[in-house]
């Protein structure tokens, strides 16, 4: 892997004198190439200059200047390849960053001059402008190359890229464009041959003092050396000269700084977390598959660099000893380095040693523990494809010490070669048939019935692997020809499969389900073979001005790819356009197993993605039409092969995403087709055999994913994309309500998601209803059912999204019209709570707002508010506690109702209707003008409170207080009745206290029947108060033992304040100083021992 040596020894001349520099120049144009410049070209290509040397004991010098100046590279695209990105730039970012394009400016604003080449070196300066205010700056360039390539560069910028900078493109594309203008001379050994004694002191002397500060100490050292007789320089035949080409024994390959990608590739992984950093990589992973495609044998070293990079990084480790998965866009990288390292290992045109070289790296790799696993449960000795089908009793199983690494389909394909002789006839020939060679291989079957190629006896995935190696080895006509062997080896395996299924489709339909005959999927594979062989087919049909752009980063706007059918040798009436739609359709119908693991199970909805992308860019013309059609019909009757057939395994992959396509696809040219396979598609089996139709999951608004079905993890997305294909169902099928009805039918059936049913029942009342056009009546009506659905399944499952559930429910019965409305109000007990029905229901049904809207006339009106009325009682009925308020608020303006409703909460407030309730309705009750009722509420519910005595803060203060305040509005004869209710439920001193001073501030007000009283205010000391302030008096001292019991000094001050207060209670009572003496006495006596607390008594009441 080491780069090949820049120089090597020369001895003495290797022809006679010098001649003209000029012979051999390029004749005219229109007139026939030298034959000298013709051998000249094929031997610079192929033979280093050594070798020629070897060859012929005297080499003419025009023939050594015409093989020099042929040696250097021809082309522009390699220079391209070494010095711009292998993919898009990110928006915004400008082309002229890309070094070819920089360097091409240079060259053109004429910043390139003395350019020279001595032998196998070219030398030169780039003028470049400095920026606004700074001088230009001049950069010294060399460049060595042998056999038209360039093997080493030095640039006085210092670049630190993986490129080559623009001042060395600028430089070599001089050189290719303006040959005949660059000074050629021959290596400098041969001009040095040409000098005697005098002339070489001479010429080292003048060199030495041109270059005294740099070469001096090399000079001398070498000097004494030479001087020295026995030294190891005396002993070397000839000198080194760096201009004389690469020796035999050097590799021969374009420069590629190693260490500079090494530490690239590091920095990048340090910055995995960053969307730019795995770009990048994935631009390296594109410039591999570029050098390979070119033939580069650089692309297989920059591969080995990144792989020992990746295999480095810190994070595997961390990963591993945490055991914890690898982020998603790590995996993919991985997935793509081993995909390459396949492409590598397979090449067909690699020579042994290189790939048992390459074998021992990915064998020495592969032990590696921190080297990451496959995911996915794929089989490496999976089935070959057969012209007939075995039965199949489920997914085969590795073993289960097996343990396979990113690396190890490379190593299988390590095994693989490409000298079987059907093999090389498939990929020889576009007319390769029986007729040519006869039935070859033996019994293995190489051709159908139509004389067309197969390529049998190896798994499917591990063909496809063939032919994107061919591919992206740059023979895209051999890929295309076993592409094509491939189609037609599909196309037979189905016809089998499907007369297989006809044998047993009684006993499977009977059965209902099937176990899964396809030991693996093809969609989501590691190898990727559908995305393989649709690629391979589609890039023989491109329609582009040019097929590989010389600048690949220009353009800022990605354009559309246009394709063309082109025609299939040898099969009329077909092209690969049609080949590749097949292909991707068979692939992404077929019924395989959900994969082991979350990363191989996101990687099947994401390559199924990814074709679908690829489909959706074809436009479909009349030919691509017929083969939907064909294919969706193969697709219904495929069986268990087909993800669309009759039966299916319970952990097939859904096929959803893929009949969106073909419904989308299908509809405008055979709806009845496109309707039947979407209908077909809309199944989930995994859920279908745990969850009846129409039952909710256990967290209906959630994936059932977390406990009952740990290995689906993406059965959200599948269940999301389930609704978008139901949803583009109902959106195309407005207007027919035939067909409305079955994808209704199917929803109900197949969708247990209700999130994912609320979301579909609003896009249908949406797309039924639009602004200033008529509604369709039966979309809506569609959209009323599933939502009727959502409230039944959710009835027992409260959702913070069940209040926006409902009040969406109203308005799109409201826009039914208000027979619906009213239905749902009659049935509410299966969709609603009481309190949604009451709180909700009725009163989002009768606002304004909604009576407006359903332009009602008086009857009509009347008979909803009846209806909304009814619903409310038997709310109350069923849920007192909550209901009751908006039942007596819905119920205001109908009399018999209203009593009806109030009659309801006295007969709750005896079934244990909580005291906050019923104050609150008694509040409600005073407000609407109706005391007497608005008492007798409020005394049940303080037959029903009890405040201790140190609940000074209890919620029910307030309710106590304003309950007192209407007993005294109302009169004696209340007061009277609701005193003994006050002392049995309160015990609290202060509060005591509080209501009494309250009471004896005014006489009590108006009486039952509204009369004013001419009375005084009450007195404390007689009937009724007289009981409450014995009530009080009894409170604060039972209060006061109970605070001194556990009192602490930091209490006393609070507890002198609370003596003070009660002093002020016992002094209502006539004879009260003489009793609160005689109590203080009690206390100094019963707590004499609290001396300091004591103490403050004395001086505080004496």
């Amino acid at each position: 892997m080491d780069p090949p040596a820049a120089k090597r020894s020369r001895g003495g001349p290797s022809g006679p004198e010098e001649r003209d520099a000029r012979a051999g120049a390029a004749r005219g144009r229109g007139r026939p190439e030298a034959l000298l410049d013709l051998s000249a070209k094929r031997v610079a290509e192929s033979w280093a200059f050594e070798q020629v040397e070897e060859r012929l004991s005297r080499v003419p010098e025009p023939v050594q200047k015409r093989i020099v100046f042929w040696s250097f590279p021809r082309s522009e695209r390699e220079i391209c390849m070494y010095s711009s990105l292998g993919y898009q730039p990110l928006e915004g970012e400008h082309d002229a960053r890309v070094p070819f394009t920089r360097g091409l400016h240079l060259l053109q604003s004429g910043a390139v001059d003395r350019v020279l080449q001595v032998g196998f070196h070219l030398s030169g300066n780039v003028r470049e402008p400095g920026g606004p205010g700074e001088p230009e700056r001049l950069y010294h360039i060399s460049i060595s190359f042998d056999r038209c390539k360039i093997t080493s560069v030095s640039c006085g910028c210092d670049n630190r890229d993986l490129f080559y900078c623009a001042h060395v493109v600028a430089l070599s594309l001089y050189r290719i464009r303006h040959a005949r203008q660059v000074e050629l001379r021959l290596p400098i050994s041969e001009t040095l041959s040409q000098m005697n004694r005098d002339q070489l002191q001479k010429f080292v002397q003048y060199l030495i003092s041109a270059h005294h500060t740099e070469v001096l100490p090399t000079a001398q050292r070498l000097a004494d050396e030479i001087l020295l007789l026995g030294s190891e320089i005396n002993l070397v035949h000839g000198a080194p000269d760096p201009t004389a080409g690469a020796g035999i024994e050097d590799a021969n390959c374009w420069h590629l700084d190693e260490e500079q990608i090494q530490e690239q590739v590091k920095q990048l992984l340090s910055n995995g977390g960053y969307y730019g950093a795995s770009q990048q990589l994935r631009s390296m992973f594109s410039k591999v598959r570029e050098m390979l495609r070119m033939q580069d044998s650089n692309g297989a070293r920059m591969l080995i660099l990144m792989t020992e990079q990746f295999l480095q990084d810190p994070r595997l480790a961390l990963w591993r000893q945490q055991g914890a998965g690898m982020t998603d866009k790590c995996r993919q990288l991985w997935d793509e380095l081993g995909a390459l390292w396949v492409c590598v290992v397979l090449s067909p045109h690699c020579k042994p040693e290189e790939r048992a070289g390459w074998l021992q790296l990915l064998c020495k790799w592969d032990k590696l523990e921190v080297c990451p696993l496959e995911e996915g449960n794929y089989a490496f000795d999976g089935p070959s494809l057969q012209p007939t089908v075995a039965p199949s009793s489920g997914p085969e199983v590795e073993a289960a010490g097996s343990r396979h690494t990113v690396f190890s389909r490379a190593l299988q394909a390590g095994e693989l070669h490409w000298n079987d002789a059907h093999l090389q006839r498939i990929l020889a020939s576009d007319t390769y048939g029986p007729s040519l060679k006869g039935n070859v291989g033996g019994d293995k079957l190489t051709f159908d019935s139509q004389g067309r190629p197969l390529w049998l006896g190896e798994p499917f995935p591990t063909a496809c692997a063939r032919v994107d190696t061919l591919r992206a080895h740059g023979y895209p006509r051999q890929a295309l020809r076993l592409a094509g062997a491939m189609v037609n080896t599909l196309r037979l395996q189905r016809r089998h499969q499907l007369e297989s299924y006809k044998q047993q489709k009684k006993e499977l339909l009977q059965k209902g389900s099937t176990c899964i005959t396809n030991t693996e999927g093809w969609v989501g594979h590691p190898l990727d073979p559908i995305g393989c062989l649709c690629r391979a087919l589609l890039e023989a049909c491109r329609l582009e001005e040019e097929t590989l752009s010389l600048y690949p980063d220009e353009g800022s706007e990605k354009r559309k790819v246009a394709y063309q059918h082109v025609p299939v040798p040898g099969s009329p009436g077909e092209s690969y356009f049609a080949m590749a739609l097949e292909v991707a359709l068979l692939g992404l119908g077929q019924q395989r197993a959900l994969p082991e693991g979350l990363y191989a199970q996101d990687k099947v909805v994401r390559n199924e993605e990814q074709l679908l992308a690829l489909l959706e860019e074809v436009e479909l013309d009349e030919r691509l039409v017929q083969v939907l059609r064909k294919q969706a019909g193969l697709l219904l009757e495929g069986g268990p092969f087909s993800g669309f057939g009759e039966v299916l395994f319970r952990e097939s992959v859904p096929m959803h995403t893929c009949a969106r396509y073909l419904f989308t696809a299908l509809l405008p040219h055979d709806p009845d087709l496109a309707y039947r396979l979407a209908l077909r598609a809309m199944r989930l089996p995994v859920l279908e055999s745990t969850f009846p139709a129409g039952e909710p999951h256990p967290n209906p608004l959630e994936s059932i994913m977390s406990n009952r079905f740990p290995r689906w993890f993406i059965l959200g997305h599948l269940e999301t994309r389930q609704c978008e294909l139901a949803s583009a169902m109902l959106m195309a099928a407005k207007g027919d309500p035939k067909w409305l009805h079955a994808v209704l039918g199917s929803v109900q059936q197949n969708i247990h998601s209700p999130a994912l049913l609320f979301k579909l029942a609003q896009d249908a009342c949406k797309t039924a209803a639009p602004a200033s056009v008529p509604p369709d009546t039966t979309l809506l009506g569609i959209a009323l059912e599933l939502g009727l659905q959502v409230m039944r399944m959710t009835l027992n499952t409260m959702t913070w999204r069940r209040r926006e559930m409902v009040r969406w429910l109203v308005t799109c019965a409201t826009e039914i019209g208000p027979q619906a409305l009213m239905n749902i109000m009659q049935n509410w007990y299966s969709l609603f709570t009481p309190v949604e029905a009451a709180t909700i229901v009725a009163v989002t049904g009768t606002t304004h707002a909604t009576l407006l809207r359903l332009q009602l006339d008086g009857p009509q009106r009347e008979e909803l508010w009846a209806c909304t009325r009814t619903l409310a009682l038997q709310c109350a009925m069923k849920d007192p506690q909550n209901c009751a308020l908006p039942a007596l608020t819905l119920c205001e303006k109908n009399q018999a109702a209203f009593e009806a409703a109030y009659q309801i909460v006295l007969d709750a407030a005896a079934g244990g209707l909580g005291h906050a309730h019923l104050f609150t309705v008694a509040r409600y009750m005073e407000h609407r003008g109706l005391p007497l009722r608005a008492y007798k509420l409020a005394t049940l519910a303080l037959a029903q409170l009890s405040i201790a005595f140190n609940q000074d803060s209890h919620p029910a203060v307030n309710d106590v207080l304003w309950a007192c305040s209407l007993s005294h509005s109302l009169g004696r004869h209340e007061l009277s009745a609701i005193v003994p209710l006050i002392i049995r439920s309160v015990h609290c001193a202060p509060m005591l206290s509080d209501i009494l001073r309250r009471w004896t501030l005014s006489a009590p007000g108006l009486g039952p029947l509204g009369a004013r009283r001419a009375a005084k205010p009450l007195g404390a000391d007689r009937a009724p108060l007289c009981q409450l302030l014995e009530a009080a008096v009894a409170a604060y001292i039972t209060t006061s033992h109970s605070r001194l019991t556990h009192i602490s000094p930091r209490h006393y001050g609070d507890f002198i304040e609370f003596l003070g207060k009660a002093r002020e209670t016992f002094l209502l009572a006539p004879d009260g100083h003489l009793q609160f003496s005689q109590f203080l006495e009690n206390l100094k006596q019963t707590y004499k021992g609290k001396k300091k607390l004591m103490l403050l008594v004395r001086e505080r009441f004496g």
